[in-house]
């Protein structure tokens, strides 16, 4: 697929490539963390007795 450039140029897109998807990696973690928890309001014992509740009432 890249054999049609020159070295140098392969070597350049390989690593924009790599770059962009690092970024990608990066964002994405970033929001799935806001997304799915947030830390500081995190209270183990309130989550624990909430979760609890909730198997009792199933």
């Amino acid at each position: 697929m890249l054999e049609q450039f020159s070295p140098d140029i392969q070597f350049i897109i390989v690593i924009a490539i790599i770059a962009v998807l690092f970024l990608l990696v990066f964002f994405n973690n970033k929001r799935n963390k806001q997304k799915r928890y947030d830390r500081k309001n995190r209270n183990f014992r309130r989550n624990f007795y909430e979760k609890k509740q909730n198997k009792k009432e199933d």
